[in-house]
């Protein structure tokens, strides 16, 4: 896959990158019970009902649902198939074909997850088919063009930014490093939920997080003994 394209301010999302702790810190009033507490549960309260409601009205066929299922999840559902994909326009063919899939299956939804968490796994999974059926055209355009050039490589040099380096060496990672690392990081769904999109434990999602991270360290650490190419 090219270059990822990714659609996040990278000065507020790099320092997770190259963190060593995984652990989301929370306000300390949460651990004591106080006023912290009782807004994060009343917050996860009105956010199941919300679920609850968007599944019983799209399992009813009310077109008012899915309106609000697009207005509250649409745009960070493009953002994540941006991500996929790498691309809008791609992006924005799986959004469409996912709110379909959702319209023709939503029958067999049996509450195992979140409604949404649902919804975003039938995203990831259309964006993975868009992949392989894009990986096969590039296939079949190479057999047909064996002698056609192939753009060389930009020297690192050229690529002073840190997000581009991070895109060149996110590029170097396993499919499933790439992607549990871009719901955590970048889209900042809990392991729960790449669990449930991906259809992994939590554990491997930590462990693949983990392995994602240890590899991107390495891809990003300069020569030792010597300094980035290119700089002065």
């Amino acid at each position: 896959m090219g270059t990822m394209g990714l659609t996040l301010p990278w000065e507020a999302r790099i320092p997770p990158v190259l963190r060593e702790r995984e652990t989301r810190v929370e306000p300390s009033d949460d651990f004591a019970g106080g006023p912290g507490q009782a807004a994060a549960t009343s917050q996860a309260e009105a956010v199941r009902a919300e679920d609850a409601a968007l599944a019983a009205g799209c399992r009813s066929g009310d077109l008012r649902a899915y309106e609000r299922l697009y207005s509250l999840h649409g745009a960070r559902m493009k953002n994540l198939a941006r991500n996929l994909l790498g691309n809008p326009v791609d992006a924005e063919d799986a959004v469409q074909e996912t709110f379909l899939k959702v319209q023709r299956s939503v029958a067999s939804f049996r509450g195992q997850s979140s409604f949404v968490t649902w919804t975003y796994r039938i995203l990831v999974n259309t964006c993975y088919d868009a992949r392989r059926k894009h990986s096969r055209k590039r296939e079949v355009a190479n057999e047909e063009k064996p002698d056609s050039p192939r753009p060389e490589p930009r020297a690192p040099g050229a690529h002073p930014s840190l997000r581009l380096a991070l895109e060149r060496a996110l590029a170097e990672l396993t499919r499933h490093q790439r992607d549990v690392f871009l719901l955590y990081e970048v889209e900042g769904f809990r392991h729960a939920e790449i669990a449930s999109m991906l259809e992994i434990t939590e554990t491997a999602s930590k462990n693949t997080l983990f392995q994602a991270k240890k590899n991107l360290r390495q891809l990003l650490e300069p020569p030792r003994g010597g300094t980035v190419a290119g700089a002065r």
